[in-house]
């Protein structure tokens, strides 16, 4: 374009007269370099836009991937405030459920020692003493018999812990009788049904399979909620299965497995389903 330009300029100067011709050409010369002078400042202002609109966008882009790591990191701060919070409410859940149970031992402990503390008979009617010097001395009070019952003083814990403690040292009779002695004490206590499942767990240990039925039936009956429940049914399917019992080994096993098939009696009862069933039939 700037070529067609000065051609043009040059041609008509060439046909123009010498004076006028110079005058028109250094008229047309100094337009020519204004043109270029001009086209220059434009240029160089456009460069000037072009680098300050690019910082522009390098400046926004920097501040939006400082907003977004902002935000990520205050994302990522709350989720970690809000999982620290987590453990912490079930860290609360948990020492509030301890002290229930403490508190409720503590209960039970108050009741057993009330319970054992033994009434005083009331004083018994004593004359005045007689002024006559030859009365013969008056009666000494009969002395009161009746010895303090065996559990008196015990709390649920030590009654339940002493019967344990025997189960665990072969002391088969003494355990029994433990637990005996804490059912009808404490028969609502939480542990009843561990006493009662302890019990059949001490005839299983002596093959004494029938009662360990018998056992551990009162377990399931008296006690649907606990959580001896599951083991009970477990144990008195390998009891029957002693007894020559399958099919009621089976139909105990298929109950574990219905009411807790993930505890470890409901793996425990599959596994000896599979075995029984792999067994050849006689």
């Amino acid at each position: 374009m700037k070529r067609l330009m000065t051609l043009s300029i040059l041609l008509a100067v060439a046909a123009a007269p010498a004076s006028a011709q110079s005058r028109e050409q250094r008229q047309m010369m100094a337009d020519i370099r204004m043109l270029q002078e001009q086209t220059q400042e434009v240029a160089v202002a456009l460069a000037a836009m072009t680098q300050a609109l690019q910082d522009s966008i390098k400046t926004v882009n920097a501040r939006l991937d400082t907003a977004n790591d902002t935000t990520r990191k205050g994302f990522a701060d709350q989720k970690v405030i809000v999982d620290d919070m987590g453990k912490d409410l079930r860290a609360i859940r948990e020492r509030v459920d301890d002290t229930n149970v403490r508190v409720s031992n503590v209960r039970e402990e108050i009741e057993a020692l009330r319970s054992s503390i033994p009434v005083a008979p009331p004083p018994s009617a004593v004359p005045p003493p007689s002024t006559d010097p030859n009365a013969p001395p008056a009666p000494l009070p009969a002395p009161t018999t009746g010895a303090p019952p065996s559990t008196a003083g015990l709390s649920p814990t030590r009654m339940f812990d002493t019967a344990r403690a025997d189960y665990a040292a072969g002391q088969w009779s003494l355990a029994v009788t433990g637990f005996d002695a804490f059912l009808k004490t404490f028969p609502r206590s939480e542990m009843a049904d561990d006493a009662q499942f302890l019990i059949g767990e001490t005839y299983y240990a002596q093959n004494r399979w029938t009662d360990a039925i018998a056992a551990y039936n009162a377990v399931i009956q008296n006690y649907p909620m606990g959580n001896a429940v599951p083991e009970a049914y477990y144990k008195r399917g390998l009891a029957q299965e002693r007894l020559g019992q399958l099919d009621a080994a089976r139909e105990s096993w298929n109950t574990v497995m219905q009411i807790a098939p993930d505890s470890d009696a409901g793996r425990l009862a599959k596994q000896n389903l599979d075995r029984v069933a792999r067994r050849p039939t006689p």
